[in-house]
């Protein structure tokens, strides 16, 4: 007999039938669904451990490694855990359990279901397929980043650990670019990108960048040519190893000098921040995109499931994963970049404190009051130099030429607290300045090799559900391809599309995809979803699939209110600012200057 499994089929064979629930009867709009529909042939997850493995690898992504530590920083420390905790309960737990609990009751994914809820309501499920295409396309690429470094961690020195030489004559001097910026810096701007001065020079591609790149899609190709029945047995070790690897980095982390600088820099709370409309927006932004809503993976990988399974506790339990995965991970990326902004420091200090007692010997009348500056006093020498400094300045126009060339010289104090205001998220977190604290770690190979295993298989928990978001949807059309083609040809179509972001302007280009590919359409879709739910196939129909899954009561007040007044209401709001924000701030991207080693905004 065929299997028309979706798993383990070698072909889609399903024959859509207007006006049918799992094609086995005619809908009732006037009753609910609660009595058990007939199963159709259609593949399951081996057991619950499993499906819940890929939706925690799904929702928990790079962002919560790179993104949500940086919102932090940049929102007012642990101050930004209100916003987000409350935009948590508002928007992303009802939005995550309504998108799992109508793909566990139709058994379908974006397209299935919304074709039959209304057939007018199809059009969301092909956009959550559009927007996953685009997405994949560009965050492979990310993988494949990193699939760069992890190979090249696999050196007793790391490659990026100091500046290349070039040889004149006989005079051999390090590359005067490397110099001026850092070696981490030169070594993913150059060695890794080779990237352009501008996105209208995109000159060629980067061969060794189309080779990761390639080797990124085979990965995904494996993990997801047979649909769960593969990328389930994956998720097993790509859900798990990320959390395995923070919770070494935790124990390494917080015996390192500088960790408790981090931390305290982290979650020192500045609730002035709260005043703040961005900040708000910030954590709605991160919340929405985090649990991976409107993308249609959530829908596709509950769509797998048994009827009769509690999807409110999977979505509870997963939100708070999710979300506990990002606070911890904030926890052990500031225990890493404290220890980094401590050997700052401590470079800093030893290379200007002569500097400093020069200074104050040639151009401060008063300079032997002040004391000479060492290593230990040299942050509070500084500031006192530099308050007496534009003091006289002000009293006085005699000292003005001493006031400049203290400008000019551009040292600063050199404190901790000031190397940690550095705010970086992305690839300049991850490729940047990880990397330099891996150089001052002791035994950094290692640690390079399980942090880049770490941003790999959060990137492929993400992708394969981000791919199920586009394969199931199309079983859903009729599709009767063999699977394993279907797979290959998507793969194939996005490494194509993808080697636009290999080459030497291959950043700039990504980091447009990423600005203008989800934000809006995710936002618009997620509402739609919402409306379609609980408007046009009626709450009261769906309150009563609820009860008939669950086995109780159905959703209480809270489900009601939010889903239908509250987080329709956060959608509107978030959409209209970002629309807002999109149209006021002119498109623009930070090129890289060959000369200087900056990234200046164009």
């Amino acid at each position: 007999m065929e299997n028309d499994d979706n798993g383990g089929d070698s072909k889609f064979t399903l024959i859509r039938m207007p006006g049918t629930i799992d094609g086995d009867g005619p809908i009732d709009d006037t009753n609910s669904s609660n009595e058990e529909l007939p199963a159709e042939k259609r593949a399951g997850w081996d057991n619950k451990v499993q499906y819940i493995l890929a939706q925690i690898g799904f929702a928990v992504g790079l962002g919560n490694v790179w993104r949500f530590p940086y919102l932090c920083q940049k929102n007012g420390g642990g101050a930004f855990l209100i916003p987000y905790s409350i935009m948590l309960i508002l928007e992303g737990v009802p939005l995550f359990y309504l998108e799992i609990a109508i793909g566990q009751r139709k058994r379908r994914g974006s397209v299935g279901v919304w074709n039959l809820i209304h057939p007018y309501l199809g059009g969301v499920g092909i956009a959550s397929m559009v927007v996953c295409f685009l997405i994949a396309v560009y965050y492979n690429m990310i993988i494949a980043w990193a699939l760069f470094y992890f190979f090249n961690s696999f050196q007793a020195v790391l490659p990026w650990s100091v500046c290349p030489n070039i040889t004149i004559g006989n005079i051999s001097t390090v590359v005067a670019e490397c110099d001026i910026t850092s070696s981490t810096s030169y070594f993913w701007y150059r060695n890794t990108l080779d990237i352009s001065p501008s996105i209208e020079q995109p000159e060629s591609v980067v061969w060794r960048m189309v080779l990761v790149l390639a080797a990124a899609w085979l990965i995904v190709f494996i993990g997801t040519f047979k649909g769960i029945k593969s990328s389930g047995k994956i998720i097993y070790f790509s859900a798990t190893f990320p959390y395995v690897v923070l919770i070494a980095y935790f124990f390494r982390g917080i015996t390192l000098d500088g960790a408790t600088d981090g931390l305290a820099y982290m979650f020192t709370p500045d609730m002035s921040r709260l005043a703040d409309p961005n900040v708000w927006r910030d954590a709605a932004t991160q919340i929405f995109f985090s649990l991976g809503l409107g993308f249609g993976g959530v829908i596709a990988y509950s769509s797998y499931n048994d009827v009769k399974n509690n999807c409110r506790r999977d979505a509870l339990f997963v939100s708070i994963v999710n979300c506990a995965t990002s606070m911890f991970a904030s926890v052990v990326i500031f225990c890493i970049l404290g220890f980094k902004a401590h050997h700052r420091s401590q470079h800093c200090i030893t290379t200007h404190t002569d500097e400093l007692n020069h200074f104050m010997n040639m151009l401060l009348p008063n300079g032997s009051s002040i004391g000479l500056a060492t290593q230990e006093n040299f942050t509070d020498t500084y500031r006192i130099v530099n308050a007496t400094v534009y003091e006289m300045n002000a009293t006085s126009t005699d000292h003005m030429d001493m006031a400049q060339i203290w400008t000019d010289n551009r040292m600063t104090d050199c404190s901790i607290e000031l190397e940690l205001k550095e705010a970086v998220s992305g690839p300049g977190l991850a490729f940047i300045a990880f990397t330099e604290a891996m150089i001052h770690m002791p035994g950094g190979p290692f640690w390079s090799i399980m942090f880049f295993a770490m941003l790999i298989n959060l990137g492929l928990g993400s992708m394969f559900g981000t791919l199920e978001g586009i394969i199931t949807p199309l079983r859903d059309l009729g599709l009767s391809i063999r699977k394993e083609i279907v797979v290959a040809i998507l793969c194939l179509l996005s490494f194509a599309v993808g080697t636009l972001f290999t080459l030497n302007s291959g950043m700039y280009i990504l980091g447009i995809f990423d600005t203008y590919a989800g934000t809006v359409p995710l936002l618009l879709i997620a509402f739609f979803e919402t409306i379609g739910v609980v408007y046009v196939y009626g709450y009261d129909k769906f309150a009563e699939d609820l009860a008939y899954m669950i086995g109780d009561s159905g959703p209480g007040l809270y489900w009601k209110y939010t889903w239908k007044y509250i987080s329709p209401a956060c959608m509107i709001v978030l959409f209209i600012t970002s629309t807002i924000t999109l149209f006021v701030t002119p498109p623009q991207y930070d090129a890289y200057n060959l000369e200087t080693g900056k990234l200046p905004v164009k």
